[in-house]
């Protein structure tokens, strides 16, 4: 039920949302000339690594799009990548991600394999479920990047203090997850990004 889900309303929302779709990416891309889109390997269900997908926020950088994590770095984002992340729309191409499988409308959010190596008991459980635009722990932690960005060490606090309750969060999803507190996921999102 949840994939026939995921199929039929990124199908529709691809449709209705392409003409969107077409002025961010022509935004992004008179913005400094760059890529429209933002293309990097991350890990999802079985470990199997796939493309994820988001229109380009911030200057290119190959370590990034490699997959290095740069925890709390802003200084690259350009000006409309601001509102794109703002607003999340930057997220909208995961559309075509859940359309082909890769990923749900719901799930724990896919990560970068280097920290998948990380906590490896959690992540073999959470592997077990496709991995989501949305969860708990993105509702959480909306204002990671800000977080990150006021900390003397980014990348410690990332490992040591928001993964693990991110982790949490996930392992929890992965064991008690269901159609209605989907449903009840994405409209708390929405709310969030809406009103926070």
């Amino acid at each position: 039920m949840k994939r026939i889900f995921d199929f039929v309303f990124s199908l529709i929302a691809i449709v209705v949302l392409s003409p969107l779709f077409l002025i961010l990416g022509l935004v992004v891309k008179l913005s400094d000339g760059g890529s429209v889109l933002f293309i990097q390997k991350r890990t999802g269900r079985g470990g199997v690594p796939f493309n994820m997908y988001k229109f380009r926020s911030m200057s290119q950088s190959e370590p990034a799009a490699a997959g290095l994590f740069e925890p709390g770095n802003i200084s690259r984002i350009t000006p409309t990548g601001k509102f794109l992340r703002k607003t999340k729309l930057d997220e909208l191409p995961q559309l075509f991600n859940v359309l082909i499988g890769d990923m749900s409308f719901v799930g724990p959010r896919p990560e970068v394999e280097k920290w998948v190596a990380v906590y490896p008991g959690k992540w073999r459980r959470i592997l077990t479920v496709r991995p989501g635009i949305t969860d708990k722990a993105s509702i959480e932690f909306l204002n990671e990047e800000k977080i990150l960005s006021e900390s003397s060490d980014p990348e410690n606090r990332y490992l040591n203090e928001i993964l693990p309750r991110k982790l949490d969060l996930c392992v929890q999803y992965a064991d008690d997850h269901s159609f209605t507190g989907d449903m009840r996921i994405m409209i708390l999102t929405i709310k969030t990004i809406l009103f926070r």
